[in-house]
């Protein structure tokens, strides 16, 4: 399967044009990553030009920020020294680190950070053919892929490498696109022609798709004729948010909609008043880009999950459903994730707008080490209840022990959302 890869240069925090000209693409390479992604892009490799160690840590909170917006995989590498530097890419979030093997001092630290991490970790950066050559033990022994930054010698070096090829390529012709998509130890197409092509990935991905070479495009396994069409010939589509499964909205499909949606990868679906297609975010900016798609039971109903850009209703409302007709007076919600961003969103509340006699506020007040000795006291609190017979207790002060780490996680700037990532990628 042929994966398609931009590459963004970090320097100084920005995203700049190459390894030789730091022309400012994006002051904002956060919001350019989460375009690839929503653009139908399989991974994002991020090259990190910093000078020196302290450019570097700030390159790494970048990365970390752009593991975090994105849905897709992402491969860290540049100004890696040490050991340290890969166990810093893949704590930040990078599903794979890159050494470069034209460096003596990545080399000698190949075997370690291989058997440290494991071999799918790591991505070898190969300059040339001679260095694939000269490094064709170390590569096959200790890197999953190589990724080959001459155009010209790429051929020669997908023939030649033990491990998959990701190959930096330039704007070609599509004719020597599927030709060189078509040899089976190319895994990836990277660089300029990714991101210059863009808007028009999801259709390149159908050309090669075309051509008999997979690509990682969305596939539907049910056609239009499998699904019950109401009177209209529609099918009603149920759209949700699919971080947080909120419902969005409701609209509808025709045909033309449904395929269009799986082409491109933007929601798309028929207007019954205008009776016409329609984009979602088109006029607004507004896109919502599909993630998964499912058919109930009786197949008339299509449930969208999807990554929703700005809000998705026309009142400027997130959903559509934010007016209650009926509502009971629950104890509380079910889902212990809403429950925890609940209490961290009053937390955060208190610190902006502070409230007399509140003990959020007198945390806040007294700084981080209050917080850290009333969190160390819950900890142990925590300790002592579970040697006694009461369950009860237990649960009281694992209760206290999570508001204080709540306070402490608004004193640092740390989400539920941060969390529950960095628990799901262990």
């Amino acid at each position: 399967m042929i994966k398609f890869i931009p590459v963004i240069y970090l320097y100084n925090n920005l995203a700049v044009k190459s390894f030789n000209d730091t022309t400012v693409v994006k002051s904002d390479p956060i919001s350019l990553a989460t375009y690839y992604s929503n653009m139908g892009c399989d991974s994002i490799i991020l090259m990190d030009l910093s000078n020196n160690d302290e450019e570097h840590e700030a390159a790494l909170d970048v990365i970390k920020a752009i593991c975090d917006a994105v849905d897709i995989p992402v491969i860290g590498a540049g100004n890696v020294k040490r050991m340290e530097d890969i166990k810093k890419l893949l704590y930040a979030g990078c599903s794979q680190a890159m050494l470069n093997y034209s460096k003596e001092g990545n080399i000698e630290i190949t075997e370690e950070v291989s058997k440290k991490f494991g071999k799918d970790k790591i991505v070898a950066s190969i300059n040339n053919i001679v260095e694939l050559e000269d490094r064709k033990d170390l590569i096959k022994e200790y890197a999953s892929a190589v990724y080959f930054l001459t155009y010209t010698s790429l051929k020669d070096a997908i023939k030649k490498s033990p491990v998959k090829v990701m190959g930096q390529c330039p704007e070609i012709s599509l004719e020597k696109l599927i030709s060189l998509a078509g040899h089976d130890n190319l895994c990836a197409i990277c660089g300029d022609i990714v991101s210059d092509n863009i808007d028009s990935l999801n259709s390149l991905k159908n050309v090669l798709e075309e051509n008999g070479i997979e690509t990682a495009t969305l596939k539907a396994k049910f056609k239009w004729s499998d699904f019950k069409l109401n009177s209209d010939g529609h099918v009603t589509v149920v759209v949700q948010d699919v971080k947080t499964d909120e419902v969005l909205m409701v609209a509808y499909m025709n045909e033309e909609a449904y395929n269009k949606t799986i082409s491109t990868g933007r929601m798309t679906y028929y207007s019954r008043s205008r009776d016409e297609l329609w984009v979602k975010g088109e006029t607004s900016g507004h896109f919502q880009y599909l993630q998964s798609l499912y058919v109930d039971c009786d197949a008339d109903t299509l449930l969208a999950k999807v990554t929703q850009v700005g809000a998705a209703c026309h009142t400027g409302k997130k959903s559509c459903f934010y007016r209650p007709v009926v509502e009971k007076d629950i104890k509380s919600e079910d889902n212990p994730l809403k429950v925890f961003e609940e209490v961290l969103d009053i937390i955060k509340d208190r610190k902006v707008h502070p409230k007399e006699g509140s003990y959020t506020n007198y945390l806040f007040d007294k700084g981080i080490d209050k917080i850290l000795k009333k969190l160390g006291e819950e900890a142990t609190e925590i300790v002592i209840a579970a040697k006694n017979p009461n369950a009860n207790e237990i649960k009281y002060e694992i209760s206290d022990f999570l508001y204080h780490m709540m306070v402490l996680m608004v004193e640092k700037g740390v989400t539920w959302e941060e969390i529950t990532e960095e628990l799901a990628k262990r």
